[in-house]
């Protein structure tokens, strides 16, 4: 798990910077100011997700074969690629229905970061 979710993250992170600077350096003059808000928003949720991601794959060697941080760190990746992704998407294209499954995204990273302090609980610090 270590090695699989430090990478997803280390990627998210990269793209999440790329995303920022298209978005504050290509994007200022092509799309209306609320759209350039709404793919801002995506690309901050994007690092926050990225860098949590790494937190949990760095938990993971303290608290080996947790199932719980298993989980709660694929759904947190599965829901910043829906969340952020939509808002992306919605900014670049104008689609603004992509909004209406915007909120599964984050559903699914607060029901990642659930698991993931559900896993936290269930270790015995000594």
């Amino acid at each position: 798990m270590f090695r699989r979710y430090f990478i997803i993250g280390a990627i998210g992170a990269a793209l999440a910077i790329a995303f920022g600077a298209f978005g504050a350096h290509g994007l200022k003059d092509m799309v209306e100011e609320r759209m350039l808000a709404n793919f801002e928003t995506g690309v901050r949720y994007h690092m926050y997700s990225a860098l949590g991601i790494m937190l949990i794959a760095l938990a993971s060697k303290v608290i080996a074969g947790s199932k719980q941080l298993s989980l709660g760190a694929l759904l947190i990746t599965i829901g910043t690629c829906i969340f952020s992704g939509s808002l992306y998407v919605m900014a670049l294209t104008g689609i603004t229905m992509l909004g209406a499954i915007t909120p599964i995204g984050g559903v699914l990273m607060i029901a990642g970061w659930i698991f993931v302090v559900t896993g936290l609980l269930k270790f015995k610090d000594n």
